[in-house]
């Protein structure tokens, strides 16, 4: 079915950054976009990439691996893809109390449950004895884990990180992260670690410290003495957080990354500090100067059709909606994603063709829309300035003839060669 219209009128109530705060993010809140929360302001147009699957991820055991090389302490531990290895590495780590956590691209696994057991045992286990690493591996990997960021849909646990113990005597919060309203690196840190830092930023704000740093000067001393007198640490806990912070930037600098967070970073009954989670995030356009970090890549955690997408250099997102959306431009894809909202309907993607897109770029992202099983139904909604309507039209055709479309289709052209469009 087409129904192709042109207008010139924009539908968005307001600016598009103000559209953006009707739609809600389902899902797992990217690393990137959490950081605004934390920041106090949402991204803006110019870092709507950073929600949109340009950073990389990678599992914790890998970020502990990195950040351990620049000098951050962390737990001993040793990956494990079988129960036998896992059994093997809780006998070489010869720990008291072993820790047995489920490797996703996600957070919330301690809180989690595995499918088919919402009331069993989440994705975070301790373990005090051998046969209780093996009862652990057993019980997750092949198995579902889903958390409040995966989703009901889950992921699969393929990798577990079997690591030391500790003991924990206080859990605080740090992070380095890039703050586009100044276009500084800033050092974020609170007391309250071991929880969701977006629900500390809403509830006790004045809880959270930040520091930005002079990429002129970089990380000065005292910057990071001074968080450590803010966060209650004494003696020589502020020379141990000193190195710490002084780790997390230089790993971050050096590695061209997008996040560098610990949560929690453990103060122990000795005093000394630990990284007990890690998580790094990527600026993907300089993974070429990475080939290190680039090989780290787990495809098994991305969706397979943000995978396509990014091989055609679409900007696309899945959500958990059914009408699914074709635009080019961010600020008027986030306001046809409100539009959609405002009719009591929910988007099923966020996708960017951008302003230049050729004809086999637009078919791909209309294979990926048709590809989508909850995908009742698809609005295109674009502004032909660099982009022409007739080579968005042709390609639609084209692609829906390739696919054979089966749901609904609503095609709105404005724009250059918007006459050409719609007699096609």
């Amino acid at each position: 079915m087409f129904s192709i219209t042109a207008s010139g009128t924009c539908h968005c109530r307001g600016g598009h950054d103000t559209c953006f705060t009707f739609t809600p993010i389902p899902r797992a809140l990217p690393l990137s976009y959490r950081s605004h929360i934390v920041l106090g302001a949402l991204p803006d147009t110019a870092n709507k990439k950073d929600r949109l699957g340009r950073h990389m991820n990678i599992h914790e055991y890998q970020a502990k691996a990195l950040l351990r090389s620049y000098g951050m302490p962390v737990p001993e531990g040793r990956a494990a893809a079988t129960t036998d290895e896992a059994v093997t590495a809780a006998r070489a780590l010869g720990a008291p109390v072993t820790v047995v956590k489920a490797q996703i691209h996600a957070g919330g696994r301690g809180a989690g449950h595995f499918a088919g057991r919402p009331e069993g045992k989440g994705g975070v286990r301790l373990a005090r004895s051998i046969e209780e690493v093996s009862e652990a591996a057993d019980a997750m990997l092949g198995e579902v884990l889903v958390t409040l960021q995966t989703g009901p849909a889950g992921r699969l646990v393929r990798t577990l990180y079997v690591e030391s113990g500790c003991d924990i005597a206080r859990e605080l919060y740090l992070s380095l992260l890039v703050d586009r309203s100044t276009g500084r690196l800033v050092i974020v840190a609170s007391p309250d670690g071991g929880m969701e830092i977006e629900h500390v930023a809403a509830a006790t704000p004045e809880r959270i410290f930040k520091e930005s740093i002079d990429p002129a000067r970089g990380l000065c001393d005292y910057q990071s003495r001074g968080l450590a007198v803010r966060l209650g640490l004494k003696g020589r806990e502020i020379r141990a957080f000193q190195n710490v912070v002084r780790a997390a930037y230089d790993a971050f600098t050096d590695l061209d990354a997008a996040i560098v967070e610990i949560n929690p970073l453990v103060v122990t009954g000795a005093g000394d500090l630990l990284a007990l989670d890690a998580k790094m995030s990527f600026d993907e356009n300089a993974l070429f100067r990475h080939p290190e970090v680039a090989k780290l890549r787990d495809e098994n955690e991305e969706d397979p059709r943000e995978r396509e997408a990014a091989e055609y250099g679409l900007a696309y997102v899945g959500l958990d909606g059914n009408i699914g959306c074709m635009v080019n431009g961010a600020g008027l894809a986030m306001a046809t994603m409100d539009i959609i909202k405002m009719e009591g309907e929910e988007p099923a993607n966020f996708l960017d063709v951008g302003g230049g897109a050729s004809k086999e770029r637009v078919a791909a992202a209309f294979r990926i829309l048709i590809g989508d099983p909850k995908v009742r139904g698809i609005l295109v909604n674009i502004f032909g300035g660099i982009m022409r309507c007739d080579v968005i039209a042709e390609a639609i055709i084209a692609a829906s003839h390739e696919t054979g479309l089966h749901v609904p289709l609503v095609v709105r052209l404005a724009g250059t060669n918007v006459e050409r469009g719609q007699a096609l």
